[in-house]
């Protein structure tokens, strides 16, 4: 065990406390992770089979991270683990138990859009109008009804509204077409292992008995479902261990209770609490404008975080008079902090309350040439075509699914019409079947058309033969079989598109993903793949090891951290976020997001707002926030930005301006421009090269090209090159490591 020594001294009991229920509350930046993996290897060290050892995550990536160290820390042994994100672990549970609830093992679960799509089906047949019922509300109403364990029964008894009252039938008829469908979405992934145990006391037994250690990862983040799983799980052995800090507590718009944290060692009268207050990440500066800020709290667990860092610099608060001006500002704060410290782009993080702010930045960066990604876009396996052919493999596997049956029984295109549809689904209604059967009952629709009658049976040999293949050959060979016959590569390519050839891309990329886990896992199945695709998480695809500037939410940079931070629109009505009045609870969970953000910064935190943004469409005139007053004075600098500062000095001396900033037409043509020549990113820095108007260049990306224009000096040199097979791109010389071809 001298992994002990790496410890501080409270790290170290908390490690070496193993029996009966714990609290870790391990404030930002405090070792959390290390503790949490430390004390697993501990367990394992004393004694503990591996397998006895339960530990559940929020993020799959987090959880990769923990199993590999502690391999590192005790063995391959490790491998044992029962460790995963909530959804994954009772997932793999309900696999091996689902027929106690009418499911099948080869259940699909659905994603937040198959879900959306399934709600606006059940609506259709209940003859709901969308325009009236929001689909997505419903939605809303529905996770948040099962996140309370409120059944459709419950639900419809509560009702006091009318929207209500169509929700609760919308629910009803959700649930039993999920049934049907033998599917489950994410929420059913938590309520379905506690209706289980309900069911069967003596599965639950079995299964405390095989847990003896239960260690729960971001405590602050779990909702009233996966309380009570976790508490039903550890209740016979009651060595139950909890990590996280209260003021981070950000997701309650996905179900988290803070009271979970708040009550539990009130629901836990032995516990025992241990608190991580020493941050090893951030400058004493950016912790104390940190602390300051979260004391302005009421709802939390006292905590006094220090560090023994150095001081650091002082956090730079930026006046700008519009989004447009932040977005440039932004770009010279980058520019300034790389020429003056030697940093990388991936040093970079700028941080924003709302996906719509992203706009005006990324603007900025394009048209500096400097490349960037944004975490949290559309994930890999939520595009179009990824989801196309994931649909095929989830018929395949599960025939009932439903969604994906509609998804792509005429896709590619094979001549089957809404009225061969209507008239399919009709009949499978009236004879109490599901819709793959009836395909299978083709000849007993009399008022199908013929055209229609022979697509239809094409397209289900073509499914059935597939499910015989699968068992005959790998499931790589498998699966590009599949995707080779259904010939959508070939109509990506005869479209010759840039759109086009980047799904063409993506579907190779998921061939190449699908060998990848064939190769590692030589005994994974087809269903283990598809579940592992649909529980994957923005933040899991994230690495941080190209290097580019790194955009994001607020809310996905919680467990990241960066030399410099940037957080955009520090503006009351955006940060903290509201349109009318703000409850006090919001308020807190706004300024808990807000501190976050402060301490995802190691060394530099610039916070940047603007007197004019445009939001919905409309400028809006807004105050800086009152969280900036929180941060208190003494740790903060603030100045305006250089326009303002222009504005500022030419008032001054009395003179006026004629203002710079682009026409309209410019502005369009400037991000037509843009759009079109400009790279989505770069991967390194760019070593010194002579380069010239004329010179025959190489780029690890484009390949082959010839410079047409050198433009800028220094760090702001741009290259135009025409290259061969990509056409003209404009590039930072910095970063776009040309080499002579």
């Amino acid at each position: 065990m001298s992994f002990l020594g790496q410890l501080n001294p409270v790290q170290q009991a908390a490690v070496k406390a193993a029996n009966g229920p714990i609290m870790i509350i391990a404030g930002a930046g405090s070792g959390k992770t290390r503790v949490l993996t430390y004390r697993i290897a501990y367990l394992v060290d004393c004694g503990v089979p591996p397998h006895q050892i339960l530990a559940l995550t929020f993020t799959n990536k987090a959880a990769n991270e923990m199993k590999s160290r502690i391999i590192k820390l005790v063995g391959e042994k490790a491998n044992a683990i029962w460790m995963g994100t909530f959804h994954s672990i009772f997932a793999r549970i309900l696999r091996k138990e689902a027929e106690t609830l009418g499911y099948s093992r080869s259940f699909t679960i659905y994603d937040s859009d198959d879900s959306l799509q399934l709600i606006k089906r059940v609506m259709e047949r209940l003859n709901l109008s969308k325009d009236q019922f929001n689909p997505n509300a419903v939605r809303a109403r529905i996770s948040t009804a099962k996140n309370q364990l409120i059944t459709p029964q419950q639900y419809s008894e509560m009702a006091k509204e009318l929207f209500d009252e169509k929700v609760a039938l919308i629910y009803e008829g959700y649930q039993k077409q999920l049934l049907q469908n033998n599917s489950m979405d994410f929420d059913d992934l938590l309520v379905n292992p506690i209706r289980l145990f309900q069911k069967k006391p003596d599965l639950l037994e079995r299964y405390q008995y095989r847990f003896k250690f239960i260690l729960v990862d971001e405590f602050q983040d779990t909702n009233h479902a996966q309380y009570v799983v976790t508490k039903q799980l550890s209740a016979r052995q009651k060595n139950i261990c909890v990590v996280g800090d209260d003021a981070q507590s950000i997701y309650s718009f996905r179900g988290a209770d803070i009271r979970n944290i708040l009550d539990f060692s009130k629901d836990f009268a032995d516990c025992q609490t241990f608190r991580l207050e020493q941050n090893y990440r951030s400058t004493k500066t950016i912790l104390a404008a940190a602390d300051r800020l979260i004391h302005c709290n009421r709802e939390q667990i006292h905590k006094k975080l220090w560090t023994s860092n150095e001081q650091g610099e002082v956090v730079t608060a930026v006046e700008c008079s519009d989004d447009r001006d932040e977005g440039r500002e932004i770009v010279d704060l980058i520019q300034m902090e790389i020429t003056e410290k030697k940093l990388d782009l991936k040093d970079f993080a700028v941080l924003y309350r709302t996906n719509a702010q992203s706009r005006s930045l990324e603007d900025a960066l394009r048209r500096n040439g400097i490349p960037y990604t944004i975490v949290g876009g559309i994930r890999f396996y939520e595009r179009k075509e990824i989801k196309d052919v994931l649909a095929y493999l989830r018929v395949i596997v599960n025939p009932k699914d439903e969604e994906s049956l509609n998804r792509i029984i005429n896709y590619p295109p094979r001549g089957i019409g809404e009225t061969s549809l209507n008239r399919l689904q009709s009949f499978a209604l009236s004879q109490g079947i599901g819709l793959f059967d009836a395909l299978k009952k083709l000849e007993k629709i009399s008022d199908l058309p013929d055209r229609g009658k022979k697509s239809l049976s094409e397209f289900i040999e073509f499914i059935e033969k597939h499910r015989t293949m699968r068992s005959e050959i790998s499931m790589s060979e498998f699966v590009r079989s599949l995707v080779d016959e259904l010939g959508i590569l070939t109509i990506f390519k005869e479209e010759r598109t840039n759109e086009s050839m980047a799904r063409w891309e993506n579907v190779q990329e998921l061939l190449s993903a699908i060998s990848e886990f064939a190769a590692l896992r030589p005994d994974g199945t087809l269903e283990q793949f598809l579940e592992e695709v649909s529980l994957v998480s923005d933040i899991d695809s994230y690495e941080g090891t190209r290097n580019v500037v790194t955009l994001m939410t607020l809310h996905s940079s919680k467990g990241l951290e960066f030399p410099v931070i940037v957080i955009a629109g520090i503006e009351e009505g955006l940060l903290p976020f509201y349109s009318s009045a703000i409850e006090n609870s919001d308020l807190e969970e706004e300024r808990r997001l807000f501190y976050v953000g402060i301490t995802r910064a190691e060394k530099k935190l610039y916070l940047t707002y603007a007197r004019m943004r445009y939001r919905f469409g409309d400028p809006a005139y807004l105050n800086q926030s009152r969280f900036l007053t929180e941060i208190g004075t003494e740790n903060i600098a603030e100045r305006r930005s250089k326009s303002l500062e222009t504005l500022a000095s030419d008032r001054a001396n009395g003179t006026r301006r004629v203002t710079d900033r682009p026409t309209v037409q410019r502005i369009v043509e400037e991000d037509h421009y843009h759009r079109d020549f400009l790279p989505d990113y770069e991967s390194e820095s760019q070593e010194s090269v002579d380069l010239r108007q004329g010179a025959i260049v190489k780029h690890e990306m484009f390949g082959r090209g010839k410079v047409v224009a050198i433009s800028g000096k220094g760090d702001a040199r741009k290259a135009v090159v025409q290259f061969d097979d990509f056409g003209l791109k404009s590039l930072m010389v910095k970063f776009a490591r040309l080499r002579p071809a």
